[in-house]
Formats: C-alpha cells, structure tokens, sequence
C-alpha cells in the first residue's frame, strides 16, 4: 500500500487478528477496559516534532518528543536539535551553513514547518486523553500493559528508562488490532465541545475534523496523577514516561525526596543522598510526617502498585493516550488558537559555519 491517490478520510485501516497468546492477552485487556472505561477525559493538546525524509511518501519520524505543552516548547526543541546537529554531526560546510540558517529562522520566527537537507520538519499537535470508568476514576495500567523483569528503584541518569517517543514512526497505514481499529474510527469525529472553550478553539477544532478527518494512535504512555480532599478531580503529577514502573519510580522519587524538601520537612540545601528514607531510619522515633511518606512510598515496591495514599492525598499511576489528526499531506500542526507561552529566542551560543562556537556575539556583549 502507499499514500498515492490516499484522500481525506480514505486511510484503509488494515485490521490484523492477533493469533499469538500474548497478542490475544493483549487484545482481551483492551475489550475489557472499553467495556469498564467509556468516558474519555480529554487533557489537551500536546506538542512535538515529527520528520519526514524525502524517499518517504506518507510515514512520518518523530524527532522530538510529542509531551510539550505548547508550540513554542516543541519549536525550541528543534531549534536545539538542528544546532546540535550543526556542531556534531555536520559533515561539511554546506551542511553545516543549511542547519544554521534553519537555527537562525527559530531564533526569530513562529516556523511550523520548514525544510533542511532533504528532511522536512513539522512541528505537530496531538491530543492527550485517558479512560474514565463510572465513577470517574481514571485507568490504571493494564495486566498485560509492559512491566520490567526485575524492576529498578534506584535514582540518576543512569537508571532512566527509554525516552518517550524514541525511534517512534508514525504510520497511519499500519496494522491494528481489532481493538485500535475501534478506537481509531470512534475518535475520528473528536471535537471539543462545551462553554468552557473560547469561540476560536470549537472552530478551529470543528476545522480540524475537515482538513484532518483520519486519527492515528500514538503508542500508550503513563503518568502520575494525584486527587486531594480538597478537590475531587485528578491532576497530573508527573510528565508522560514510558512505562507503568517508571510513573511508580518518579511517584517514589517524589514521595521521599522532592516532596519532603518541597513541604520543608528536609532542606533544599542538604546532601543529595539524603532523603525520608534515611531519615527515618537513622531517627528513633522517626517524624511522623516523614514516615507516613515513606510507608506509602515502600507500598510501591511490594508489586505492581497502582495507587498509594499519603499526607491527605491520593496518588495512581494513569494510563494516557495520544492521537494524530491525519490529513493529506501528513499530521496535523498547530492550530491558530494554540497559546504559545513565549516568543522565540537564541537559545545558544553563535556558531559560525565552520563550527566554532562563539560564546560572546560582539565586543563586550555576552552570549545570548
């Protein structure tokens, strides 16, 4: 199959019956949290960047993560990336003068799309949504979702998992499951509603379904959401990683590390290795407040826990979900009621095309 001659709306959805156990598992898990789970709740939108080179005809690569929360946070990303590129990895002067007018370009302008040796960037919008069952809570990670063999609890660069996204080609011409292909033609017709949106946002989301009428799923993620006594809604706690662990390993992180210090409980100030779990076990007795995080926090390492309570709050790992608008030339891109948070900048120092950085940009004037 190739995208030629493809029209709006005219993706085939290739349906593939799982066959294998593991497969079949899978598919079983997903019937049954459609039946538990038939409200959606709809986050927003979130921003990335996704390349397409040029022998490819319709499949699409993501380059940088699709977890920002705005347009500009995903143009400045590439902007990163380019320059990179431009200091590491260029292989001659012309290639590194095509990256850097493309860097001069972000440092200056709203740029959603634009060309470099051969490869077409695309800043692209996707929307965050997650199952909610009758009572409104929402879903937790599946049995069959992936979890580690023997899962790893300990802190720093080295013990991070896969980044989100990683690799990640968007192809709307994949096999499905009976399950995704279900999904994927209910949430074709997504569109916001209700008088909480302003007037441009239901327009340019009834728009959307015109220009952009096919979806693609994005592959499953998971985060930390957390609901108060105070309030009766949940709200994210964590960005979106991976697996179901790494949301329980961030949860511990911050129930015994960054919670404490942001609470005053520990100062900012004190050694990095110290956290309530040290503190609680070199102390006797221990402070009550300490202890009762760090006991939520051991409840995450007797399993696969889900949900944990501590200091007045309810924590769960949720099970998020991503999707695409598709049209006929790719993925959707902003829209021009997306909010940018900031305008773009020089977010490195001046490299000049023979790959010399430049830290001061003129006499006397530091470096942007």
């Amino acid at each position: 199959m190739t995208g030629e001659g493809v029209g709006p709306g005219e993706w085939p959805i290739v349906v593939r019956v799982p066959v294998e156990p593991v497969e079949a598992a899978i598919e079983a898990d997903a019937v049954q949290a459609a039946l538990s789970h038939r409200a959606l709740a709809v986050r927003g939108p979130l921003f990335g960047v996704a390349a397409q080179a040029e022998e490819d005809d319709w499949r699409w690569r993501v380059v940088v993560e699709v977890t920002h929360g705005c347009p500009q946070q995903a143009r400045d990303s590439l902007n990163s990336l380019l320059w990179f590129r431009a200091k590491d990895e260029a292989k001659s002067t012309e290639e590194r003068r095509a990256l850097l007018a493309a860097v001069a370009r972000l440092e200056k302008e709203r740029v959603d799309e634009l060309t470099v040796l051969d490869t077409r960037y695309r800043v692209v919008r996707a929307e965050e949504y997650a199952g909610l069952d009758a009572r409104g809570d929402v879903e937790m990670p599946r049995p069959t979702d992936p979890e580690p063999l023997t899962p790893d609890w300990s802190r720093g660069a080295g013990a991070q998992g896969p980044r989100i996204d990683a690799g990640l080609v968007l192809d709307p011409g994949a096999p499905l499951s009976p399950s995704q292909a279900a999904e994927r033609l209910t949430m074709r017709s997504l569109v916001y509603s209700g008088s909480r949106f302003p007037a441009p946002v239901l327009a340019d989301s009834a728009h959307a379904v015109e220009t952009h009428p096919d979806v693609l799923l994005m592959p499953t993620a998971f985060l930390v959401v957390e609901r108060s006594g105070v309030d009766d809604t949940w709200t994210p706690a964590s960005g979106l990683l991976v697996t179901a662990h790494d949301a329980r390993r961030t949860l511990d992180f911050s129930l015994v590390w960054w919670g404490p210090r942001h609470r005053g409980l520990i100062p900012f100030d004190a050694e990095m290795e110290t956290d309530a779990r040290t503190l609680v076990a070199e102390s006797d007795p221990p402070a009550p407040e300490l202890a009762l995080l760090v006991e939520a926090a051991d409840r995450l390492r007797t399993g696969h826990v889900n949900q944990v309570q501590a200091a007045g709050t309810l924590y769960q790992i949720a099970r998020s979900r991503r999707l695409l608008r598709w049209g006929p030339d790719g993925p959707e891109g902003p829209r021009p009621s997306d909010i940018n948070t900031h305008a773009p900048e020089a977010l490195h120092p001046r490299l000049d095309e023979d790959g010399t950085v430049h830290y001061d940009t003129a006499e006397g004037d530091p470096a942007p």
